[in-house]
């Protein structure tokens, strides 16, 4: 008991020694440590971090964990101090059988950025297992009459270790008659044999009695022993003798049941029943080789019973027994050594190591998504395999060491095209012919806030009308955003601006989540026109993006002014005008010209003029357009001295605007003409001119003609060479009578030529000594080219007046002006160009 317990002590005293002098070495992407087997849990194998250049907060920071190819935990992680450790009993007979190497591939897995070290642990062996028999009792028959150096085969004692560890020899109990020979098969296996070595007499002694002992090669030496009776039978003196001692075949493993495998064959010198040889499977041969070999009794020839499957068994050692039919039955034996081919039936597989991650779209190439693996099980060639990424793909696969590779991106990554990718991975071995293996990984793009909000329209138009509600709602814009979450939300706002020296925001603001923009008071055409509003929109991502449209919103015009008197001058001030006019006055005679305008503009701006009432009817007429005041008939004696008229203004607008003004006129005697300051028609008698100012007159006409020639055909020749297909600009001088008394004074008229002319802004001094300008409709059609003074205006606003009327009425409107201004133009010649 005190030896028991003193060599249990030394053992363990050589576990830890061997422990603590641990073996590691670190080669390019792996490491490699070596341990014993059974060690307790716990036992430290190396400091893992140290060796793989971590350091301890890291461990935490980066998930280290450690997987092990085999399927079971046998190391973790000492997270506090970094070291590998044993985590578990570790039985290297159990993982590796009698190989002559045991190594645990592990795989250590870190993450941010991801990366995978190979690590192997090579598991050492201690002499931890004695030699065993199969049985503790082996019983022989010998002929007494059989010769010296016959050899039996015995069953080998099996030792789970390896190397020194391993059987190493057998030896026999000392007997006379027997010796003990250690014979090497294939696979280095050592057989005893047990040799005669002296002739037996069953008469001195029928039955021996024999220890067979094997050894192993550990230190201390470890062994196992099993009985051996021969028995010494009399008669049958001739044992079966095969025509080999061994055979060996080649099968492949895709070999169908019933295969013939092997034939053997023996021979026996002896006649009748005792040499009659029947074939069969020795006698301890294992269950695992029966399922897949039989033999025939006859004939010895040994056939495929069941599946060979190279993977699970590569080779196999059958043990064939001859005997004959005598009394007492003889033996012989052979061996017979299979060896399984290797066929290519197992398709390779994909293993993941680490899981694919969702990938941000902007993700630079070369960013690992996921690690794997490849195993096939098949050997040589045909457990090659290559590893593949379908093509035209934005992934590519990067080698990391044998069999191990990472998913990488290789490409430009756009989540508004395509948001999740499935990657299909083959995987094909180099067999023939080759197996292949797929696998699709789902990778998931993430966005980045990539795309700016983009309206429907870069510009937009809006025609309101003028006096609307106060909070109303103007107009609704829209964007939309490719991006997807806080990036595709978006917010709207009014960038600032001037509008007449006053900013945007004082007329509109704007619903930041929808877009919708509202008035903050009404809006007047008379004072705003036309005005634009720059909104923006603004996503939410980091960094925000945004894009800008403009809306240009036109004030439409509302019959909200009635027509105001301009002329005569004293009806600005009141509803009375005195007018004188001699009683010698004929039909037709120019009485007075009453002007108005209207502050609106188009079809509420057009005047005409009425009489309401008068004095006397059949005496004066007024114009229905210019507003003209015209004797009907010459005067007579009858007719009262004093005449009062009524004359109504009109616009032409929905509802109708009207204004009255009182003309009071006085009929004198002997009072002479006055030149009227907007006479338009010459005198009915012309003055006799002398011949040589007819002349004179003549000539220049003449010159003015040529001139005027010259200058068309010049600038016909421009215009036909000019990019434009058409508009122009003139600007034309026009004295009347007025002009005369003021020199000074001149008007200037600006045409929008675009098609028909619809209107012009007429710039000069006005009736009353105020600069003022007028807006005036014209029509090409009107066959003298008059023009009615319509509404005053600011001089510094008629190129925006201009384009605002032209763009924002539409064409069936000044197509219907036209013909209307052509109606009640033509009629009137108070200004000539």
């Amino acid at each position: 008991m005190t030896k028991r317990k003193g060599f249990v002590n030394w053992r363990w005293q050589a576990l830890w020694w061997y422990h603590f002098f641990l073996l590691w070495s670190t080669t390019i992407g792996q490491t490699r440590y070596s341990i014993q087997e059974e060690l307790k849990q716990g036992s430290v194998v190396g400091n893992l971090a140290k060796d793989l250049g971590l350091g301890l907060s890291e461990i935490f920071e980066r998930k280290l964990r450690v997987a092990s190819e085999a399927g079971e935990e046998y190391f973790s992680v000492d997270a506090g101090k970094g070291e590998l450790v044993v985590n578990g009993r570790i039985d290297r007979e159990d993982l590796c059988g009698q190989s002559a190497s045991c190594v645990l591939p592990l795989q250590v897995v870190i993450e941010d950025p991801l990366q995978l070290f190979r690590v192997e642990v090579e598991i050492l062996d201690i002499n931890d297992n004695p030699p065993r028999f199969p049985s503790n009792q082996i019983t022989l028959e010998i002929a007494e009459s059989t010769v010296v150096g016959v050899r039996f085969p015995l069953e080998s004692a099996v030792d789970l270790d390896v190397g020194s560890n391993s059987l190493k020899s057998y030896s026999l109990s000392k007997e006379e008659s027997f010796s003990v020979r250690v014979k090497e098969v294939a696979g280095e296996r050592k057989v005893p044999e047990l040799i005669l070595a002296k002739v037996l007499d069953r008469e001195k002694k029928a039955v021996h009695k024999l220890l067979l002992t094997a050894l192993d090669g550990g230190n201390p030496v470890k062994s196992g022993t099993v009985q051996i009776t021969v028995t010494v039978l009399d008669i049958n003196d001739n044992v079966p003798l095969f025509e080999k001692p061994s055979y060996k075949v080649s099968v492949s493993e895709n070999a169908e049941k019933g295969a013939l495998i092997v034939q053997t064959k023996a021979t026996d010198a002896d006649e009748s029943q005792n040499g009659e040889i029947e074939y069969l499977f020795g006698a301890r041969t294992p269950e695992t080789v029966l399922s897949v070999f039989t033999i025939d009794s006859v004939s010895g020839t040994v056939f495929l019973k069941g599946k060979l499957d190279f993977e699970t068994t590569s080779n196999y050692e059958l043990d064939v027994s001859a005997k004959d039919k005598g009394t007492p039955r003889m033996e012989g034996h052979c061996s017979v050594q299979v060896e399984v081919l290797d066929v290519n039936d197992n398709a390779p597989e994909i293993i993941f190591t680490s899981h694919p991650k969702p990938v941000r779209e902007d993700s630079s190439n070369g960013t690992v998504i996921a690690l794997l693996s490849v195993r096939d099980l098949d050997s040589g060639e045909n457990g090659k395999v290559t590893l593949a990424v379908q093509k035209n793909s934005n992934f590519a696969l990067k080698t990391s060491f044998s069999q191990n590779y990472a998913l990488v991106t290789n490409g430009v990554l756009d989540r508004e095209k395509i948001s999740e990718y499935n990657i299909e991975i083959t995987a094909t071995d180099s067999g023939v012919p080759p197996l292949s293996s797929k696998k699709n990984i789902p990778v998931r793009i993430t966005d980045v806030n990539d795309n700016p909000p983009v309206f429907t329209q870069r510009s937009y138009n809006v025609y309101l009308k003028e006096n609307g509600v106060p909070g109303s709602i103007l107009f609704s814009v829209s964007a939309s955003d490719l991006d997807s979450g806080e990036n595709a939300k978006i917010s709207y706002s009014i960038l600032d601006s001037k509008v007449q020296d006053v900013s945007v925001s004082s007329y509109v603001y704007m619903n930041s989540e929808n877009g919708s923009i509202y008035s903050m008071h009404s809006f007047d055409y008379e004072k705003l026109k036309v005005f634009e509003i720059h909104v923006q929109a603004k996503d939410q991502g980091s960094p925000s993006l945004s894009s800008n449209a403009t809306v240009h919103v036109f004030i439409l015009d509302q019959n909200d002014n009635a027509p105001a008197v301009i002329y005569p001058s004293s009806a600005a001030l009141g509803s009375l005008s005195h007018q004188r006019m001699p009683r010698s006055a004929r039909a037709g005679h120019l009485v007075t010209k009453v002007t108005a305008v209207d502050a609106d503009s188009g079809h509420n701006a057009w005047i005409s003029y009425r009489l309401a009432e008068a004095t006397d009817a059949s005496l004066f007429s007024v114009n229905l357009y210019t507003g003209e005041v015209r004797t009907k008939r010459a005067v007579s004696e009858q007719d009262d001295s004093s005449q009062r008229l009524i004359l109504e203004i009109k616009d032409d607008g929905e509802p109708l605007q009207s204004a009255t003004v009182t003309v009071s006129i006085l009929l004198e005697d002997a009072l002479h003409e006055p030149i009227s300051e907007l006479r338009l028609h010459k005198a009915s008698e012309p003055s006799k001119k002398s011949g040589r100012i007819t002349l004179y007159l003549i000539l220049s006409l003449a010159s003015v003609s040529v001139l005027s020639l010259l200058t068309f055909v010049i600038l016909a020749v421009k215009c036909m060479r000019s990019s434009r297909s058409s508009g122009s600009c003139c600007c034309m001088r026009r004295q009347d009578s007025e002009d005369y008394k003021n020199p000074n004074r001149n008007l200037q008229i600006q045409l929008n030529t675009d098609g028909p002319i619809k209107y012009v802004e007429v710039l000069g001094g006005d009736m009353m000594s105020q600069s003022q300008s007028f807006r005036s409709c014209m029509s090409p059609m009107s066959e003298y080219s008059d023009f009615t003074l319509i509404k005053p205006s600011s001089t510094t606003d008629f190129k925006e007046v201009i384009s605002v009327l032209d763009a924002s009425l539409p064409d069936s409107t000044w197509t219907f002006e036209s013909q209307q201004v052509s109606h009640k133009c033509a009629n009137h010649r108070s200004m000539q160009f």
